[in-house]
């Protein structure tokens, strides 16, 4: 069940962290911010492995928070097209951050980090 989680996270990063902490949510995010605003079709397409119902969960709690907009387009079939926020769009500048980590980190097995420290 999606619901805003402000009244059980007095800290702002605590309540962000649980907000982009859920399944799938950080992917949702860096796919609509590489591929601007998704229809819902392709992004469950995009978005390997995960299933519809937890696809519409995530986004509902996205568009709650204020992190992506959902627009509807009222034909046959309907056409629901999701994207980021202003708010959401802020974001942006940590995805990149982190897919330039996750590069460093896992672009290459040579690049896996060794054991350092005081485990002996």
């Amino acid at each position: 069940m999606a619901h805003s989680s402000q009244g059980t996270h007095p800290c702002p990063v605590s309540r962000l962290m649980a907000v982009l902490s859920g399944p799938w949510t950080m992917y949702i995010l860096w796919v609509l911010s590489t591929q601007g605003a998704t229809r819902f079709g392709a992004l469950r397409r995009l978005v390997e492995g995960i299933s519809t119902k937890v696809l519409t969960e995530r986004l509902r709690l996205l568009e709650q928070e204020g992190i992506l907009y959902r627009h509807y387009e009222p034909t046959v079939p309907p056409q629901v097209t999701y994207g980021l926020t202003a708010r959401g769009l802020e974001l942006c500048s940590v995805l990149d951050q982190l897919n330039v980590l996750a590069e460093s980190w896992y672009s290459t097995p040579s690049k896996l980090p060794q054991m350092t420290g005081g485990a002996t």
